[in-house]
């Protein structure tokens, strides 16, 4: 296994970002249709096809994700996409006609430095068509596609993925985009929230602080009293090669979203846009009750892992006033 999503087989990822933008896109792209749903618990969340991923609603399978900085201008990138796959013939078919569902998320990064003058039409749906065609089973980490602006209260965010196993050989991998209101680390670092997780030194083996002071448990919050809430969130796409039913995969992403809380110290704040996406490929069955169970606390595991794994390998921004990457600090 690579620690990748794309441990999961008929998962390929793809990035497209600019540096002078300061901003980019993450493309999630499934070989063959998938269940999916969604759990949103931040207080400022921006997405597209939601509704569409209720479990009451028709349609169950999905053929892409995209994640994207950019605000509310990113959700353009699901669109680019979409005519990617298209392209390929993939979609939901009624008679002649096919539609890709490709739902989204995105992240504020409008204030990091970059130039965002893009005139009458934002980039992010030609980032999303290239993010998708250049979609593989190996992709970067940290300052890469939908992470390349994203930051944290104190240190540069980014892009991190981790997979693992249950004892019954069931997969499941998280891919997680870290914008986030709070700190990953404890207090000023450079031991991760997410320590107890760890495997291999993936993010610097640091561990946990031998004790804890009033000062690491301090709020540290992103722009403080200036922040908005559409200033911060993280994104994580959750896939499992288990067979699930659309309420099973919503019942997943919720309990994935403890990573979040193993992870980032505040989250699901009023300052976030947290959002989960759980998509299930279908090739091995699990235990509705304590299988399904055992899947969610791994993916509660691996969520916090990729986290982590976002920042630790993160680079700085080059803009004046651009935080500094974890490895600039302690690396």
């Amino acid at each position: 296994m690579k620690n990748l999503l794309t441990d999961i087989a008929g998962v390929r990822v793809g990035h497209a970002d600019d540096a002078a933008l300061g901003s980019g896109v993450t493309a999630v792209i499934f070989d063959t249709p998938a269940i999916a749903s969604m759990d949103v618990r931040g207080g400022g969340p921006g997405t597209r096809e939601g509704s569409l991923l209720d479990p009451v609603a028709t349609v169950e399978q999905i053929h892409g994700i995209a994640l994207s900085g950019g605000s509310a201008f990113g959700l353009e990138a699901g669109g680019g996409v979409q005519a990617w796959l298209a392209e390929q013939g993939r979609g939901y078919r009624v008679r002649e006609a096919v539609v890709p569902i490709v739902p989204g998320a995105i992240c504020f990064d409008l204030l990091n430095g970059g130039n965002k003058q893009w005139g009458r039409f934002a980039p992010y749906r030609e980032l999303g068509y290239a993010a998708a065609a250049a979609a593989k089973e190996t992709f970067a980490l940290g300052s890469v596609g939908a992470g390349l602006g994203a930051t944290t209260s104190n240190l540069k965010g980014g892009l991190g993925s981790a997979s693992a196993a249950t004892q019954g050989g069931i997969k499941i991998a998280a891919l997680a985009v870290v914008n986030a209101v709070g700190s990953v680390t404890v207090g000023d670092g450079p031991w991760f929230w997410a320590a107890p997780f760890e495997i291999g030194g993936e993010y610097g083996g640091r561990g946990l602080p031998a004790t804890f002071t009033p000062d690491m448990l301090a709020m540290r919050l992103k722009g403080a009293i200036n922040a908005t809430p559409a200033e911060n969130t993280t994104l994580a796409v959750v896939v499992t090669d288990a067979m699930l039913t659309k309420s099973q995969a919503r019942r997943l992403a919720m309990i994935a979203q403890t990573g979040f809380a193993r992870a980032i110290y505040p989250v699901h704040a009023p300052l976030d846009g947290d959002v989960v996406f759980a998509v299930a490929t279908g090739e091995k069955p699990v235990d509705p009750l304590v299988g399904l169970t055992e899947l969610g606390m791994v993916a509660a595991n691996v969520t916090a892992r990729a986290i982590a794994r976002g920042v630790y390998a993160a680079t700085a921004l080059p803009f004046a006033g651009a935080l500094p990457a974890w490895m600039d600090r302690f690396g």
